[in-house]
């Protein structure tokens, strides 16, 4: 689905761009970033399909910024990291669009907010965990499926269908608390055994 976004929808808004010689890769990022939280601000208000459509066009801006800096040469460190924080923004604010909005399906508090806590801490780690190994060079295996991009893609899918499955944004808020910290935990497990020295046989 993200391969799908990034070739047939960023790529084609990518060029179209190249003729604006003001424009900055950091605009875009932050427009990406602004849809977001509008997003969830949206998401927040009870408005799902628009919610969703706004997170999905947040998606697509979040894969045009990193093309149109390649195709200009204007990459650099700063914008990269830039682009990694001002994910957390609009990632934070759509997962707590998305335990507001399902308060109206009427589940205990407690559950809900077991639930939203889950979802909020594992997303946020999973963005954490992945800089953390890198600054301490712990190898942790392939990229995970559980990054901001499928998390926002599953939100914005889970929005739009609000419109005719109601409970489609609760399955989205499971799917978060299920995947990003099963990514988590398994990560520990492989800083520990990359920590854990291998006895050489006799």
């Amino acid at each position: 689905m993200l391969k799908w976004i990034k070739c047939n929808l960023s790529a084609r808004i990518t060029p179209l761009l190249l003729g604006f010689s003001w424009l900055r890769p950091w605009v875009i990022t932050v427009c990406s970033m602004t849809l977001g939280m509008l997003a969830g601000t949206v998401f927040a208000l009870g408005w799902g399909v628009l919610a969703g459509l706004l997170a999905g066009a947040s998606q697509i801006l979040d894969g045009v910024d990193g093309q149109y800096a390649r195709l200009t040469g204007t990459q650099s460190p700063a914008g990269a990291f830039l682009d990694s924080v001002l994910d957390r923004y609009s990632d934070g604010f759509l997962v707590l669009g998305l335990i507001i909005f399902n308060v109206k399906l009427g589940l205990p508090g407690w559950l809900l907010f077991l639930l939203g806590a889950l979802a909020f801490i594992g997303s946020g780690l999973v963005s954490y965990t992945s800089a953390r190994s890198e600054n301490l060079s712990i190898d942790l295996g392939k990229p995970t499926l559980a990054s901001k991009g499928t998390r926002t893609t599953v939100i914005a899918i889970a929005g739009i269908l609000s419109g005719f499955f109601p409970y489609m944004p609760m399955a989205a808020l499971c799917y978060l608390v299920l995947h990003t910290n099963v990514v988590v935990l398994y990560r520990i497990r492989l800083a520990i055994l990359s920590a854990t020295p291998t006895r050489s046989p006799r």
